[in-house]
């Protein structure tokens, strides 16, 4: 049994060498359509991974209030101007919420645009530099590679001291130990108590490129009138997390002095409804990969169906030989039915090389991080097997019915 087998797979590759560009071409029809689904699917589990890790940098089991929601930055025109919030608006809210098992950070962007300094070197003006509190890092899902993280008593007193980002430490401090060295950023200095773990870009925005200082003597620095703040609850429990939103989005609308009937001027942000809301869209996307990889996989079907119907045809008089020496029909159908597993095998590892590397190729561009995508490879394997196995059952059992008396007098 297994000679017969093998002899019928040297039997197949004579064939497809013999019609090589036909088969090239029907190899390729498959391809496009494997292409299509491991590409697409590659790219959205790379955006999908991405965005797992990069939003949790929110930290888990937390929600923020900010000035807007995520999902609408002032992009509609016609929404309502919300008011900046206020360092008293964030004292207030840190003051008063008493929700237990709970840490309240406070932050706000000094500028994205600082020019750090250290001896004789210095950066491009492109980091970005931050003024929080003791539970920042902890509520922002952020740790310390080297050194601390700014305590209390860093905040209250208005230490001139920092926690700065994996890149800035490559930029400035990278042949020396940066703890304890001393930076300079508008003229003030403050020295390094600590070094973050790298986190990486989210969508072109640098996260390890940054200086945190303590809240209050980062106020002393950037005196802007109009500075807007960001709160971050973190609870110790994930079924707390709903109550403790409920509490606090109702104290921040009395800090706000909300009647009952007036909408939030605020929004307010979970850590897993970004994630959520991604997921949904990548879902999107996915189902769309699959139904244009469904729709080219049925053409390619088409095309190995009607290039095996052709090859039966052309190979009548061979058919009949080898039945006149005694070739029986399972035999006959056997032969054609490799030849087309072969071929829609072939067209799938192409399919598989090339979507990978299309995966890779966007995701490398866009900045993902991209892994290697077997459901999707698997998946290609298994959807080829069955394009074979559709494609090759009607030409194979053609051949098999063969009269061999009259397959001999084929011309």
């Amino acid at each position: 049994m297994f000679s017969l087998v093998k002899e019928n797979i040297y039997i197949a590759f004579d064939a497809i060498r013999s019609q090589l560009l036909r088969t090239i071409l029907t190899i390729l029809i498959i391809a496009i359509g494997i292409t299509a689904l491991v590409g697409i699917l590659s790219a959205v589990s790379a955006l999908e991974n991405t965005i797992s890790s990069d939003f949790s940098s929110m930290g888990a089991n937390t929600f923020n209030i900010q000035r807007y929601d995520f999902n609408n930055q002032r992009a509609n025109d016609n929404e309502k101007i919300k008011p900046v919030i206020s360092y008293r608006d964030v004292k207030t809210f840190k003051e008063d919420y008493q929700f237990p098992f709970t840490k309240t950070s406070i932050s706000f962007v000094g500028t994205a645009t600082a020019e750090v300094k250290y001896d004789n070197e210095k950066t491009d003006p492109e980091v970005q530099v931050y003024g929080v509190n003791e539970n920042f890092i902890t509520n922002s899902g952020l740790e310390v590679k080297l050194g601390r993280d700014l305590n209390y008593f860093d905040v209250e007193n208005s230490n001139s001291v920092c926690v700065i980002g994996s890149d800035l430490r490559k930029a400035l401090l990278k042949d020396v130990n940066p703890l304890n060295k001393t930076i300079s950023i508008r003229g003030a200095k403050f020295k390094v108590i600590g070094v973050l773990k790298e986190k990486g870009a989210t969508f072109g925005n640098n996260q390890d490129l940054r200086v945190l200082l303590p809240l209050q003597k980062a106020r002393t620095i950037f005196t802007n009138s109009n500075i807007n703040y960001s709160l971050s609850v973190k609870t110790d429990k994930k079924d707390m997390l709903e109550g403790a939103q409920d509490e606090a989005i109702l104290l921040f609308r009395n800090i706000r002095g909300l009647r009952p009937v007036e909408d939030n001027n605020f929004g307010i942000e979970r850590s897993d409804d970004l994630i959520n809301r991604i997921g949904a869209i990548t879902g999107i996307l996915s189902t769309v990969a699959w139904i244009v990889s469904i729709i080219t996989i049925f053409g390619s079907t088409i095309a190995l169906l009607n290039m095996m119907l052709v090859s039966v045809s052309e190979r009548t008089r061979e058919i009949g030989v080898r039945k006149a020496l005694g070739a029986k029909r399972a035999t006959i159908a056997f032969q054609f039915f490799i030849e087309t597993i072969i071929i829609g095998q072939l067209g799938g590892a192409v399919g598989i090389i090339l979507g990978v590397l299309a995966g890779w190729g966007v995701s490398a561009a866009a900045g993902f991080d991209f892994t290697t995508p077997w459901l999707a490879m698997i998946s290609a394997v298994i959807i080829t097997f069955i394009v074979a196995v559709l494609s090759g059952l009607m030409p194979a059992i053609k051949a098999a019915k063969l009269d061999p008396v009259e397959s001999l007098r084929y011309e």
